[in-house]
């Protein structure tokens, strides 16, 4: 997914108001100035189509958590999160009464963000078919990512958040710490000819995920060999027995736990203490590496949780 970035700078000439002279005018003047600097504007392309946007709005409503975790970082001003989602346990400041709750991800609350008039709403896949009534409210943007190609789009989306919030330069810092660990992580998993299984266990079932899919930046960057190569790229994983974990016989396991992370019932001791599960090399060298839901399932994409997700690799790596 390709976005164009087209800032467009407006202004207005002081030359007129200079000729009148005057402490008044002098004043007025620089009213106008402040104005001008608060009025810049830049049109951005983003997966729902193509919207302008105020540089540095005051206010930012966001649905995206991952956003709203960049946000945070580049130091933009949010006035409200859907609550009634699970917030990730980093972002909990968002739940205190300072910020709004603008309903959920697939019921926004229409009303109190009309009333709250915020300058940008971001949005979420699961809040895009209100992309339109959002954006009769304000402007709407949508930074969706390829899971295929995941770091380039990341990239992307953080890059227009730069633009938006004028901080391209932090931007930057942030995405090279970023790429940093990546190669370190690489440098370590490319060397080795140990396999790896990426599991989402969910209500006692496990969905396994391979290369370009929703968890597949294991394997696509961060170099870690695929124990199945052919799993089936799809947004919610490949539904999978314990037989077949077993045959598959990874040396590493990398387990997210939707149940838990979604506070409902846990569902990585009913895997991993699995029989056939414990058999596996990953078990019997205890190399099972647990994905942190906060990171990897509810906020995605932000500069601070992609940072985390590649850590817990690194740091599962160390451990094992």
């Amino acid at each position: 997914m390709q976005k164009h970035f087209l800032g467009i700078l407006t202004g207005l000439s002081m030359t007129a108001l200079a000729a009148c002279g005057g402490g008044d005018t002098d004043e007025a003047s620089g009213d106008e100035n402040n104005s001008s600097e608060s009025n810049e504007e830049i049109t951005v392309e983003h997966e729902l189509g193509e919207t302008t946007v105020p540089v540095d709005p005051d206010s930012v409503v966001s649905f995206d958590f991952g956003v709203t975790d960049s946000v945070r970082a580049l130091d933009g001003n949010i006035s409200g999160i859907p609550k009634a989602d699970n917030v990730p346990d980093y972002l909990s400041e968002f739940e205190s009464d300072e910020y709004e709750d603008i309903g959920s991800l697939f019921e926004p609350n229409f009303e109190l963000i009309n009333e709250m008039q915020p300058e940008i709403i971001f949005i979420s896949d699961r809040t895009s078919e209100h992309y339109e009534e959002l954006s009769e409210i304000a402007p709407t943007v949508f930074l969706g990512r390829d899971e295929e190609n995941y770091m380039e789009t990341f990239e992307e989306n953080m890059q227009t958040l730069g633009e938006i919030f004028d901080a391209e330069d932090e931007v930057n810092s942030h995405l090279n710490d970023i790429q940093a660990l990546i190669d370190d992580v690489h440098e370590r998993a490319s060397e080795s000819e140990e396999t790896g299984l990426i599991l989402q266990a969910d209500e006692g079932d496990a969905s396994a995920y391979g290369p370009g899919s929703r968890f597949g930046i294991i394997h696509d960057e961060l170099g870690v060999t695929p124990a199945d190569a052919d799993i089936d790229a799809a947004n919610h994983g490949q539904n999978v027995s314990f037989e077949y974990i077993s045959e598959t016989d990874p040396d590493y396991l990398f387990v997210m736990d939707r149940g838990a992370t979604i506070g409902e019932e846990a569902s990585l001791d009913f895997v991993t203490g699995n029989e056939l599960v414990e058999r596996t090399s990953a078990l019997q060298n205890d190399n099972v590496i647990q994905l942190d839901g906060d990171y990897w399932y509810l906020s995605d994409g932000g500069l601070e949780s992609v940072k985390e997700m590649i850590a817990q690799i690194d740091e599962g790596f160390e451990e094992s």
